[in-house]
C-alpha cells in the first residue's frame, strides 16, 4: 500500500506570471504522478497556498486538481501551514474540505494540553497539527497528546514546523524529534530542505517544496519534489523530483558598473539558455559607477529575444563602495527580522501582552481581495482581531 506526501507548494507565491505558472504546473505534475502510482491517499503538510486567501485563478486550478484526486478514489488529508493558516480560522482550506475534496486534521486545545484527533483510513491513524506564523505552534507542540494506544495500526503524525535535527546549529526556535509523540511516519512541512531522518527506526521527512519559492531556493534546490511512501512489508521512502525547467546560475563579480552591462552580456552570449530559468547573481564592491548604471532591462530584453523562460536577478551582495548598499530581502528574511526584533523587544520589555504581537501582526497584514467590498473586508479583519484579543470590536 502506498501514500504520497506533498508539502509547501505555496501556490500563488510568485509575482512573475511565468514562475507562478511553473509553480502550479509542478503541483499538477505531482498530482498526476500520485494518480499514476495509484496511491491510497495524499498527505498535504501545510502551505498549500502562499496566503490564506489566494487569487481566484489559483483557487480554480487547485480545486481542479483536488477533484482529479477525488475522482480517482484517492483521499486527501491536510493541515494548514504558516502561510495559509489564519488566526480567524477561516481559510480556503475549509472551503476545500466543505466541498468534499479533503479532510483537515482536527484537535482539541486548552492551556494545558493539545489532544490530536485521529483520521482513520483502513489500517492508518492520521494525526496533525497546523503551522502558525513565526513558529507560534512550537509551544503547543510541546503539549500534544495522542489518546489512542500505539498498537497494530500505522500511525502518521503531520506537522508544519521546524525540527531541531533539520536545522542543526542554526539559532532558530525548533523542537527535537524525540519530544514528539511516537509515530510510524512523521510527515513534515515548513522547512524547504531535502531532509530524511529516522527516530527509533521511524522515518521523519520534509516533503517539499513542490517548486522553489524564491531566488535562493532556486539556487539551492533547483527543482521541486514530493514523496511516495510504500509500506508493504517495510516502509520504503521514494523521493520524486519534479523537473519541468532547467535552472542556470550565473555569478558575476563586478567592480565597474559602467561596464557591467557589457560584462554580463559577454558571459550570456557564450551560453545556450533557451527555455531555461536564468538566475543572475551579481556581487562584489563597486569602485566605479552605481547599481543603476547596469542596464538590467537591456539584459532581460536580450534573454527574452533568445528564448529564455524566465530571468531573475539578485544584487543583494553588490556593494556600492561605502555608500548605498542595495538590499533585496526575500519575504522569508523579512519574517526572520520581525522575529528577532519582537523577541528583542520582549526581552527588554517583558509583559504578558507580548504574546499577542505575532498574532496581531498576522491579523493586521490581511489584504483586501479582488472584488471584495470594504464592509466585508472590515468584517473579516475585525473577526480575526476579535479572536486574537478575545473581545468584540
Amino acid at each position: 500500500m502506498k501514500f504520497a506526501h506533498i508539502s509547501d507548494s505555496h501556490l500563488g507565491g510568485w509575482r512573475q506570471p511565468e514562475m507562478q505558472l511553473l509553480n502550479i504546473e509542478s503541483f499538477k505534475k505531482a498530482i498526476e504522478c500520485c494518480i499514476e502510482e495509484k496511491v491510497e491517499f495524499v498527505l498535504f503538510t501545510g502551505d498549500l497556498f502562499d496566503s490564506p486567501f489566494p487569487p481566484i485563478e489559483i483557487l480554480k486550478d487547485t480545486f481542479s486538481e483536488f477533484r482529479k484526486l477525488k475522482e480517482a478514489g484517492i483521499k486527501s488529508y491536510i493541515i494548514a501551514g504558516s502561510h495559509d493558516y489564519s488566526v480567524s480560522g477561516k481559510t480556503f482550506l475549509d472551503v476545500l474540505e466543505k466541498s468534499g475534496f479533503c479532510e483537515i486534521c482536527k484537535f482539541d486545545e486548552n492551556e494545558d494540553k493539545v489532544i490530536l484527533k485521529p483520521i482513520m483510513h483502513k489500517s492508518f491513524y492520521i494525526y496533525g497539527y497546523p503551522g502558525k506564523k513565526s513558529g507560534l505552534e512550537l509551544s503547543s507542540l510541546k503539549k500534544i497528546e495522542i489518546i489512542e494506544p500505539y498498537s497494530n495500526y500505522f500511525r502518521i503524525l503531520m506537522l508544519h514546523t521546524t525540527i531541531k535535527e533539520a536545522i542543526e546549529n542554526i539559532p532558530i526556535d525548533s523542537i527535537p524529534l524525540n519530544e514528539l509523540p511516537k509515530a510510524d511516519y512523521y510527515a513534515l512541512g515548513h522547512v524547504h530542505v531535502n531532509f530524511e531522518k529516522e527516530i527509533n527506526d521511524k522515518p521523519a521527512v520534509y516533503g517539499g517544496p513542490t517548486f522553489p519559492n524564491n531566488f535562493k531556493e532556486l539556487e539551492d534546490l533547483k527543482y521541486g519534489a514530493f514523496y511516495i511512501i510504500d509500506v508493504e512489508g517495510y516502509t520504503k521512502i521514494i523521493r520524486k523530483e519534479i523537473r519541468l525547467k532547467e535552472v542556470d546560475l550565473i555569478e558575476v563579480e563586478m567592480e565597474d558598473a559602467l561596464k557591467g552591462t557589457e560584462q554580463i552580456l559577454e558571459i550570456l552570449k557564450r551560453l545556450n539558455l533557451r527555455d531555461r530559468i536564468v538566475l543572475l547573481k551579481v556581487f562584489g564592491e563597486l569602485k566605479k559607477g552605481k547599481l543603476s548604471d547596469i542596464k538590467f532591462q537591456e539584459i532581460q530584453d536580450y534573454l527574452e529575444k533568445n528564448g529564455v523562460y524566465s530571468f531573475l536577478k539578485n544584487t543583494s551582495k553588490l556593494e556600492a563602495g561605502k555608500k548605498e548598499i542595495e538590499v533585496n530581502l526575500q519575504s522569508y528574511e523579512m519574517e526572520k527580522i520581525e522575529d528577532v526584533l519582537v523577541k528583542k523587544y520582549d526581552k527588554e520589555n517583558p509583559s504578558n501582552l507580548n504574546k499577542l504581537i505575532f498574532p496581531l501582526i498576522e491579523s493586521l497584514s490581511l489584504e483586501k481581495q479582488e472584488g471584495e467590498n470594504s464592509s466585508v473586508f472590515e468584517s473579516r479583519l475585525f473577526s480575526g482581531l476579535n479572536k486574537v484579543l478575545n473581545i468584540e470590536l
